[in-house]
C-alpha cells in the first residue's frame, strides 16, 4: 500500500465526534448548565403557568435535539443548547415527579437510579462502551443522550432529596456533594479507576453540584439561600455559559476512529 493509500485510509477511518473534548472547560460549563437549569426551571414554574412554561420547554428542547441530531458535526452552540435545555428539562421531569405526582425525594431518587443502570447496561450491552470517544453512530447518540438526560433528573431528585428531605440545606448539600465529586477525580488520577467509569460517576454528580449552589444563591433567607433571586442567578450563569462556549468554542470536537472502545 503506498503512502497516498495509507493517508485515504486512515482518514476514512476517522471523523469528527458530535461530542467535545473532555477538558477543564467543558466540566466548568457543563457544572453552570447544571446550575442555570435548575434555577430557570424553578423561575418560569414562578413567573409561568405550568401548563406554559413546561410544553414550551419541551417543544424548545425537541427542536435542540433535532438540530443536533442533524449536525454532522461537533457545534458548540448547538450541543451546549441541548445541555441547557436538558437541564431545565431533567429539572421539570424530576419536580413533576415529586410536585406533581408527590412521590418522596428518596423514591424519586431510587427511580431515576434504576432508570439510569437500565439505559447504561442497555447501552453497553448493545455497544460494548460506554465511552464518549465512540459516539459515532447514530444510535450511540441517541444512548448517549438517554444517559444525559437521566442523570439530570437523578442529580435533581437526588440534591433535593439531601437538601429538604434530608435538612441538610442547599449549601451543605453542594458541599456534600462536591467532595464526593472529588472522589472520580482522585480514583482516575491516584487509584486507577477506569476513564469510562470516573467520567460518568462524575458527570453524574456535576448536577447537583450546580442544582444546589445556584439553589442556595437564588432561594430566599428564609429558604436558606441567599435571596439573589432566580431571574438573576439564571441571567448570570446563561451569560457565563455564553461567554465560555463563544470564546472557548465549548471545548473542541474530537476526532475519534471507527473502533469500539473497551469499557
Amino acid at each position: 500500500m503506498n503512502k497516498l493509500s495509507s493517508v485515504s485510509l486512515n482518514h476514512s477511518n476517522e471523523m469528527v465526534a458530535k461530542v467535545p473534548e473532555i477538558t477543564l472547560y467543558f466540566w466548568i460549563i457543563k457544572l453552570l448548565t447544571t446550575g442555570m437549569g435548575e434555577v430557570t426551571s424553578d423561575y418560569l414554574f414562578e413567573k409561568l403557568n405550568p401548563f406554559i412554561s413546561a410544553p414550551l420547554s419541551v417543544l424548545i428542547f425537541a427542536a435542540a435535539m433535532v438540530l443536533q441530531f442533524k449536525a454532522r458535526r461537533f457545534v458548540p452552540g448547538i450541543y451546549w443548547l441541548v445541555v441547557v435545555m436538558v437541564s431545565i428539562f431533567g429539572t421539570m421531569a424530576a419536580d413533576v415527579v415529586r410536585v406533581g405526582l408527590g412521590v418522596p425525594y428518596m423514591v424519586s431518587t431510587i427511580f431515576f437510579i434504576v432508570a439510569l443502570a437500565a439505559v447504561l447496561i442497555t447501552w453497553y450491552s448493545k455497544e460494548k462502551t460506554l465511552s464518549v470517544h465512540s459516539i459515532f453512530t447514530r444510535r450511540r447518540e441517541v444512548f448517549y443522550w438517554l444517559t444525559v438526560l437521566t442523570t439530570f433528573a437523578l442529580g435533581t431528585a437526588a440534591g433535593d432529596m439531601t437538601a429538604t428531605s434530608m435538612h441538610l440545606g442547599y449549601f451543605s448539600s453542594g458541599v456534600l456533594f462536591a467532595i464526593l465529586l472529588a472522589v472520580p477525580a482522585l480514583g482516575y488520577w491516584l487509584l486507577g479507576f477506569k476513564e469510562i467509569f470516573a467520567f460518568w460517576f462524575a458527570y453524574i454528580l456535576t448536577r447537583p453540584v450546580g442544582a444546589s449552589f445556584s439553589d442556595w444563591l437564588s432561594v430566599a433567607h428564609s429558604g436558606g439561600g441567599l435571596g439573589l433571586g432566580k431571574g438573576a442567578v439564571s441571567l448570570v450563569l446563561t451569560i457565563l455559559i455564553v461567554i465560555l462556549v463563544v470564546f472557548r468554542g465549548g471545548t473542541a470536537a474530537q476526532s475519534v476512529k471507527l473502533e469500539t472502545d473497551a469499557a
